[in-house]
């Protein structure tokens, strides 16, 4: 089994955050390899969502099901599709601008701060694993290039949408 950390702080808040990771319906929008999302269930608790994965000729589905604890947490388990497991978990934690100790030019998003202004930490913790071989052999690598890359994607896509 593979796991990621990847964490980073961001000059958004982390409502914003978690409502960037939680609109799965714009995933094709900015993530290259995913070629359709939707919501299969909406409920008080999360939701139940599936990913078209495309990639260097390599397609596959899966679906997950999100637990959300709005605005702090995404807990992310697999329902189905090529892996054994996957279990991920996006946390977002708010900073107050005067909390930071960091420059802004050490923040990814960077804008102009105010007395007010706040910030998150956002992170990813992925595992994820195949039982079979041959499937590791050719998903394995497409996937751990995208895993490698979710945390960045959802950066840029923040600085797009909150500018």
């Amino acid at each position: 089994m593979k796991s990621l950390q990847k964490s980073v702080l961001i000059w958004y808040s982390a409502p914003q955050m978690f409502a960037l990771v939680t609109d799965v319906a714009k995933y094709p929008d900015f993530l290259p390899w995913c070629d359709h999302s939707r919501v299969l269930q909406l409920d008080a608790d999360g939701m139940t969502a599936e990913l078209g994965l495309s990639m260097g000729g390599l397609r596959q589905v899966f679906t997950t099901r999100n637990e959300h604890d709005v605005n702090r947490r995404v807990g992310m388990s697999l329902v189905n599709g090529p892996f054994s497991s996957l279990e991920g978990v996006w946390s977002f934690s708010p900073v107050g601008a005067s909390d930071t100790g960091v420059a802004t030019d050490e923040v990814e998003g960077s804008a102009p701060i105010t007395a007010m202004a706040s910030a998150c930490r956002v992170s990813l913790s992925l595992q994820y694993g195949f039982d079979n071989a041959a499937l590791q052999a050719v998903v394995g690598p497409v996937f751990d290039r995208i895993a490698n890359s979710l945390v960045d994607a959802f950066v840029k896509r923040a600085i797009t949408v909150y500018g």
